[in-house]
C-alpha cells in the first residue's frame, strides 16, 4: 500500500489506520493530546503502546503495536487486544459524559464482551469505536480490531455508566 497523504509532523503516515479511522471523529488536536497524555503516564495505556488517534463521543480510533503484546504462543495477546478496544470506548464515553453532565462527570466501564476471530503475529492493530447507544446513564460502543491487512481480529463490545459530576 502506498502513502500518497501526507501527515502532521507529530504523527507519521500509516495509511492502514487512516483506512479504519472513524468516519466523524476529528484527529486529536495538540490540546487534546495535551489533556490526556498526564492520564496516560504510568497506565496500561502507556506499557501497551496504546495511540488515540480520533476521538469523538460518538466513537473514535486507536492504534496498538503488536510486538511488546503478545502471548507466549506468540499471538497478539487476546487481553491487550480488549484493553485496546475498552480504552478508545471510555475515551469516547466520558466525552458523551460530560456532553450530557457537564465537566467533571465521569464513565465508567460495566461491561466488555471480545470476540476473537483471529490473531496478529506483528506489526500495528487499529481499534474503530461506533456508539450504538449513546443515553444519559449508559453509552455502549461496539469496537472492531484490524490489522494492517484490513483483516478483522476482534468484535468487542462496551458498556459505560455515566456518572454526573459529585
Amino acid at each position: 500500500m502506498t502513502d500518497t497523504t501526507s501527515a502532521p509532523a507529530s504523527v507519521p503516515a500509516r495509511p492502514f489506520v487512516e483506512a479504519f479511522s472513524h468516519a466523524e471523529a476529528p484527529p486529536l488536536d495538540e490540546a487534546m493530546r495535551a489533556a490526556i497524555a498526564p492520564m496516560l503516564r504510568g497506565t496500561l495505556l502507556e506499557r501497551c503502546g496504546i495511540e488515540v488517534l480520533t476521538l469523538a463521543a460518538h466513537g473514535g480510533t486507536a492504534s496498538m503495536p503488536v510486538k511488546g503484546n503478545l502471548q507466549p504462543a506468540g499471538l497478539l495477546h487476546g487481553g491487550a487486544t480488549i484493553a485496546l478496544a475498552e480504552s478508545i470506548a471510555s475515551f469516547a464515553a466520558q466525552l458523551h459524559a460530560r456532553e450530557v453532565h457537564g465537566d467533571g462527570a465521569q464513565a465508567v466501564g460495566t461491561s466488555v464482551s471480545a470476540l476473537h476471530h483471529r490473531s496478529a503475529r506483528s506489526g500495528m492493530v487499529v481499534a474503530s469505536c461506533t456508539a450504538r447507544q449513546l443515553g444519559r446513564q449508559v453509552a455502549a460502543y461496539l469496537v472492531e480490531v484490524h490489522d494492517e491487512d484490513g483483516r478483522l481480529l476482534s468484535t468487542i463490545t462496551v458498556a459505560t455508566q455515566l456518572l454526573p459530576p459529585r
